[in-house]
């Protein structure tokens, strides 16, 4: 038994989808050749029996038994090999199927979250669901036919090779038959492959769309813009139909050809067999191992058809997941810079040395204190945070030292942002708020406490054993915001800075997340983007930014009294 998922897929080739295709291949070369050795046995158990059916009929009239039993003992063991064969080969087949959609699912997997933020700035959702959904598939079943296809060709070979021997007129019909078939449905390949083009695009515009509308469903229907949304879904899955009906066109083509141009081969195989045995070229043995060579041949050769088909359709599967796969992500490693993953570099500065100072605004986040910073407009405190936790370029350092010349990995290992955008997943609560699993049970129950979510916790039946639904649908925004700031507590980081953490909560629950939240983060460093004068008034140190640019530093009741344009800001929240 082989385990299905590689501890390293390894590095897949994304310069076009032909070199991917190849490199699946070669990952998994032991298994395909094995699975190809096993389809080619079977192929050759059934091209066989005809030669050893016609040797017995030839012995039962010749009234030759010792030669009728030996070949009716070959036809037996044929029979033997290829029901062994035939299991082993669909092992095979099913282990490649599963190998290359899996290995391609660790890939993108890997990469998507390598890409962070950027995968759903450059794809929409509905892209990167049917990378999921349908081209795994494709990409499983092009491994999969390479071994009844690789099958499937050395079996018509040596059909044609015992036709030849046997009678030339009928082994050059096949030889030239055969590839004049296979070539006769490349026409239908073109079209077949532009059109699953277009339709796989339309498809990941529909799921995008749902995905659209299920995720802002309350709203639409507040505003009343629930059938306006649903009348375009409609407009646009027509289209994704009227592109399933091109395709299905072109497949019905496709499989009416296979049937038809080696059921035209095989009749001509037939009749010429069948002129020759009446000239008394052949034997009635052989004239009934050709009609069975012709009746064979029909599988392969629409097995070849079959393989340019999935081939095809792994082919589009294989372009739309190099395109994922060859994006870089916006924010990287500058180049000879060396990510560890374990240790901190001995030149890095500890986040809990140093200030962390964005030059472009001036707001300096000290080590130790709970700082807030107050914007005049809410976009900019966005922005400035973007860069402070280096997911938008800018010049930021820590320490003195810029971020851009730590790793990636140590900045997030160490500065963590948590904004309302962050999602909870779905699973056991305790699991979705202790993601890595190291919390003990005193650890969460002070970050409840810390964040006010004790009363979530305990409304559940199961308690912290609870199943979360997807994006933990059944709790309210407020409760939501709650959990998300459980689980920053609970990671514990050395910077975190915190994104309106209390803007979804009544004045009461913020007024105590504003008392408890200085005690949960001591000794840390924690920046509180916000302009809620409960929260502002328990920090050490208040930052308020206009125009992009800190224009006002000090404790909340000396900026009252001092500013003007801070007064305004925050009052106006309160008001």
């Amino acid at each position: 038994m082989h385990s299905l998922i590689a501890g390293d897929p390894g590095t897949p080739d994304v310069r076009g989808p032909i070199g991917y295709l190849w490199w699946l291949a070669r990952g998994q070369a032991r298994l395909v050749l094995i699975g190809i050795g096993f389809a080619v046995v079977w192929w050759l158990g059934q091209a066989l029996v005809p030669a050893a059916l016609g040797k017995a009929i030839d012995a039962l009239i010749a009234k030759d038994t010792g030669s009728l039993i030996r070949w009716s003992a070959a036809v037996l063991g044929l029979g033997v090999v290829q029901a062994v064969t035939g299991a082993l080969r669909h092992r095979m087949a099913v282990y490649n199927w599963l190998s290359a959609a899996y290995r391609t699912v660790q890939v993108t997997t890997r990469q998507a979250t390598r890409l962070g933020a950027t995968l759903p700035k450059r794809l929409s959702t509905g892209e990167v669901v049917s990378v999921g959904n349908s081209d795994i598939a494709h990409l499983g079943s092009s491994m999969d036919i390479l071994l009844r296809g690789s099958g499937a060709v050395v079996a018509i070979a040596t059909v044609t090779v015992i036709l030849i021997t046997t009678s030339p007129a009928l082994g050059v019909v096949v030889l030239v038959g055969v590839p004049l078939v296979t070539v006769a449905v490349g026409p239908l390949l073109r079209p077949l492959h532009r059109r699953q083009n277009r339709q796989r695009d339309l498809q990941g515009e529909l799921a995008t769309r749902a995905a659209d509308i299920v995720g802002g469903l309350r709203v639409l229907r507040g505003i009343g813009g629930e059938q306006v949304f649903a009348a375009r879904y409609r407009e646009e899955s027509q289209r994704v139909r009227h592109a399933g009906v091109r395709v299905a066109s072109v497949d019905s083509m496709l499989a009416g050809a296979e049937i038809l141009l080696p059921g035209l081969l095989i009749a001509c195989v037939t009749w010429l067999a069948a002129r020759f045995a009446l000239d008394g070229r052949v034997s009635a043995g052989q004239l009934v191992a050709f009609y069975g060579y012709a009746v064979f041949l029909i599988a392969p050769i629409r097995t070849l058809t079959e393989a340019a088909d999935k081939i095809t359709k792994g082919h589009v599967a294989a372009r739309r997941v190099c395109r994922i796969l060859s994006m870089e992500p916006e924010i990287q490693d500058a180049p000879g810079l060396t990510e560890t993953l374990h240790e901190d570099p001995p030149a890095s500065p500890r986040p809990s040395d140093g200030v962390l100072v964005d030059e472009e605004s001036g707001v300096a986040v000290r080590p130790g204190r709970l700082t807030a910073l107050a914007a005049a407009v809410p976009e900019d405190a966005i922005t400035i945070v973007d860069r402070l936790g280096r997911y938008a370029p800018g010049e930021v350092t820590l320490g003195g030292t810029p971020l851009t010349e730590l790793p990636v990995a140590l900045v997030r290992r160490h500065i963590l942002v948590a904004d309302n955008e962050a999602r909870l997943f779905t699973g056991r609560l305790r699991d979705e708020l202790d993601v890595r699993g190291t919390a003990t049970d005193e650890e969460v129950r002070q970050a409840l406490y810390g964040a006010c979510a004790e009363d979530i916790v305990e409304a559940l039946p199961e308690g912290l054993d609870a199943e979360v639904a997807e994006a933990g649908r059944e709790f309210s925004g407020g409760q939501r915001q709650r959990l998300r700031l459980v689980r920053a507590l609970l990671a514990d980081p050395e910077i975190l800075i915190l994104v309106e953490p209390t803007s979804a909560v009544d004045a009461h629950t913020e007024a105590r997340i504003a008392d408890r939240l200085g005690k949960a983060r001591a000794g840390r460093t924690t920046l509180v983007c916000t302009t809620s004068p409960l929260v502002l008034d328990r920090a050490d140190h208040v930052l308020f930014v206009e125009d992009g640019e800190v224009r006002a530093e000090g404790a909340h009741r000396e900026l009252l009294a001092t500013s003007p344009r801070y007064r305004s800001s925050v009052t106006r929240e309160e008001n």
